[in-house]
């Protein structure tokens, strides 16, 4: 046993690590944390000073009598967790459970996985820091209240199923995307026409060039931009004023963790969650350094090693250093911004992490760059019938300063100008050749979607959240069927040109594609009807401004400036009150919309929310006659599907004809889409719409269908409903919708298994049920 234990978070940090201590030093991994709030009566004592009471989870046991061990057989013990509260809070229940002196243990903390700092460290230990420890047991114990106080509510008074949930910045998130659905919804296109005419003239070779320039404004209709089209017949067109100027672009910051994040989906489409697990693998590797930070510092070190390396492969003339400033002022923790370690290696060989490790060293290398230097023309073109301008510019890069290396990329809701090309020689009172002019139809737009990324943005914008928390907010929102990542096809849509061509005015009328979108982030009805109950109830809590002073607190708390535990009881007091009023004052919520009347019954037509989700009931429950019902396709929601789309929803089930002498129907089910044929139900391919798919594809699933399952059938004891199947990993038991795993002696015979023989496997099984391995050790949450 080694003198020196150094206790880590994960297996792939410690295998860096110990590779740069030596053999004085053991370095083992306690896989993130050890303990958590017990999940039985909240797990805090309310009423002794919100007192958390922690336990080890049953797949830690194992490692904490392992950690035990090793620490009792070890001169000193090292905690060498994360250098943030999270990393700090694992530290502090280590020093807990392993019966370690707070005021002698040796805590070490890095931001990258080299030499220099490990060594470092490691000749300048610390104590624990009970700010950073108590900032993370006041979020930990915050959220667990909310989440134990309020889902029981959402329980009680909607109409849904059980499993509702409720969150602190969750529920905050998915009001953000709520709210951006209903101004989507409530939105209105306008359309104007933007006139652009085409000229020519000569470059300095002589050759005749093309360019373009922008009419004086857009026209609000077809006839306005008509009449300026006819006011320019036989016109001339002369420059009347030409301005040089220069222009230069500057560099972004390094990488904080949401601008890593937005760019990486950006340029290279990963989610949140994947960046920041390929972003963990590269820290622990070595390669970069921590990943959860909101700074853009860059230490001095790496300044030197980012001139060198941008000096070495470009020339001194394009290095700038530049130091930049945190927007966010109450940026947690000191850490530089996400670099590489190493600014020599360019690239790494590891083909998963590749491409987000050469984001980060072209983002760190373009950030020491000198600017991009241009020059931009604008030229005004005097129309001579009616005296009003045309605008032409074009711009030349003189010097390509930082984007040699790099540029970063835009959201598509951001306006983002036309590329502007590059304008022929032009002197003052030239008279231009005209081609042709156009107005062009064109439509606002409504917000975008929040992607993932943009989301994220949007939270830091507001103050909600910090860099530990945008990853598993968005992947719990999602998980929860608050919300949806989904593509959206787009609609076609006509729209007007009118043209000036050798003086006469003609027009024509086009088609585009609008409105499609991928990787969008939608809320469910779920979710629309759980945000509108919280924020008529909790309206403190689903509050931006609120839930960011929350966040402002937990930094208090981090420098030592408020009391966690006071902080706890100041938010708790009001949020408790707001829970005792509402169960017992509000009302259930269904979530119903009144879309009509039914034609034929003169039923009221009302769209809701179900215990299995969105549908459409007819009638009420009151009626002699039982309601009928409908769900909602993928693409509808309860808020806009209108009386006539409802109404088509009960043309299921559809009766298609007769296949092999039995009636084939479709239906949708709890789920999805499927056919029924001779008392079996097959479900339908992705491409087929239930409403009208026909027998012609049907038939051929069926007995696709049916064949696969033949293929997997090695037995049958009808009677008792067993089955002895084949899967993907051997032969197995299935009774009713339960499987039972066929002992290994037995794998190669099943073929000859009798019915004794499966209902003793099956009793077997029963009696001794495979022991649930335990959860995957997982690393430190994003």
């Amino acid at each position: 046993m080694a003198k020196n234990l150094v206790i880590v978070e994960s297996p792939a940090k410690a295998k860096t690590i110990e590779k740069i201590l030596g053999t004085d030093f053991e370095v083992t991994s306690c896989f993130g944390h050890i303990r958590d709030l017990e999940k039985d009566d909240m797990g805090v004592d309310i009423q002794d000073n919100f007192r958390p009471k922690y336990i080890i989870p049953e797949d830690k046991e194992k490692v904490v009598k392992d950690l035990k061990k090793m620490a009792k057989g070890s001169e000193e013990v090292w905690l060498a967790t994360d250098e943030d509260r999270e990393g700090e809070a694992i530290s502090w229940h280590l020093s807990e459970v392993l019966g370690l002196d707070p005021a002698s243990t040796k805590r070490i903390v890095f931001h990258e996985i080299t030499k220099p700092a490990i060594e470092k460290a490691v000749k300048t230990p610390r104590l624990l820091d009970m700010n950073l420890v108590n900032a993370q047991q006041a979020r930990r114990i915050l959220d667990r209240i909310v989440g134990f106080e309020l889902s029981p509510v959402l329980w009680r008074k909607m109409s849904m199923r059980n499993s509702l949930s409720a969150g602190r910045v969750q529920s905050v998130a998915v009001r953000l995307i709520v709210e951006r659905e209903r101004e989507i919804n409530q939105f209105t296109p306008t359309s104007s026409f933007k006139v652009d005419a085409y000229f020519t003239a000569k470059d300095t070779s002589g050759k005749s060039v093309t360019f373009k320039a922008e009419g004086p404004t857009k026209f609000k209709s077809a006839e306005d931009a008509e009449k300026f089209l006819q006011s320019c017949i036989g016109a001339e067109y002369t420059v009347r004023d030409i301005q040089v100027k220069p222009a230069k672009k500057s560099p972004a910051a390094p990488f904080t963790t949401s601008t890593l994040q937005q760019e990486a989906s950006r340029k290279l489409g990963y989610s949140v969650s994947k960046t920041m697990l390929l972003a963990q693998k590269l820290y622990e590797s070595g390669n970069i350094t921590y990943m959860r930070t909101d700074s853009v510092n860059l230490s001095e070190t790496a300044m030197n090693d980012i001139q060198k390396a941008i000096t070495g492969s470009y020339g001194d003339k394009y290095y700038q250093a530049r130091k930049y400033k945190n927007k966010n002022d109450a940026a947690q923790e000191a850490h530089e911004a996400i670099r590489p370690t190493y600014m020599e290696n360019s690239s790494i060989d590891d083909s998963d992490t590749k491409r987000l490790y050469d984001l980060i060293w072209k983002r760190t290398i373009a950030s020491q760059m000198s600017d991009a230097e241009l020059e931009k023309t604008i030229a005004k073109i005097n129309i001579s019938t009616n005296n009003e301008d045309l605008t032409a510019s074009g711009e030349v890069l003189k010097f390509d300063g930082f984007l040699k290396v790099y540029l970063e990329g835009k959201d598509e809701d951001e306006d983002e100008e036309e590329k502007e090309g590059v304008l022929p020689p032009l002197s003052l009172k030239q008279v231009l050749g005209f081609k042709e002019m156009h107005a062009t139809e064109r439509f606002s737009r409504p917000p975008a979607r929040y992607t993932e990324a943009s989301l994220v943005k949007k939270l830091e914008e507001l103050g909600i959240g910090r860099p530990s928390t945008y990853a598993p907010t968005i992947t719990t929102v999602q998980k929860r069927n608050y919300v949806e990542k989904r593509d959206r096809e787009g609609v076609k849509r006509e729209y007007r040109i009118l043209h000036l061509q050798n003086d006469q005015v003609s027009k024509e009328t086009a088609t585009e594609n609008t409105g499609a979108e991928k990787a969008k982030l939608f809320p469910t009805d779920l979710g629309l009807v759980v945000t509108d109950f919280l924020n008529q109830y909790f309206d403190s809590v689903m509050d931006y401004g609120f839930t960011a002073k929350i966040e402002n607190e937990f930094d208090e708390i981090a420098h030592g400036k408020k009391q966690w535990s006071k902080m706890l009881n100041e938010f708790y007091k009001p949020f408790h009150k707001d829970i005792e009023d509402t169960l017992e004052n509000a009302e259930r919520v269904k979530g119903e919309h009144l879309l009509g009347t039914d034609p034929e019954s003169g039923k009221p037509v009302v769209a809701r929310m179900g215990r299995y989700g969105p549908m459409i009931q007819i009638g009420s429950v009151e009626d002699e006659e039982k309601p009928r019902f409908a769900r909602l396709k993928a693409d509808q929601s309860i808020e806009t599907i209108n009386l006539e789309e409802a109404m088509e929803l009960f043309k299921l089930p559809r009766i298609l004809g007769e296949f092999e002498g039995t009636e084939v129907t479709v239906n949708i089910g709890r789920f999805g889409p499927y056919a029924q044929h001779d008392k079996k139900f097959y479900s339908l391919k992705k491409e087929m719409d239930p409403y009208t798919v026909g027998l012609d594809e049907i038939a051929p699933l069926i007995v696709e269908k049916r064949a696969a399952k033949a293929e997997r059938t090695i037995k049958v004891f009808e009677k008792e409903k067993i089955q002895i199947l084949k899967g993907p990993y051997g032969p197995y038991i299935k009774q009713g919708l339960r499987n039972f795993k066929i002992p290994k002696e037995k794998i190669d015979t099943a073929a000859d298994l009798t019915l004794e023989d499966a209902k003793a496997i099956i009793e077997e099984v029963k009696a001794n049920p495979p022991k649930k391995k335990a959860a995957s050790r997982k690393k430190k949450s994003d």
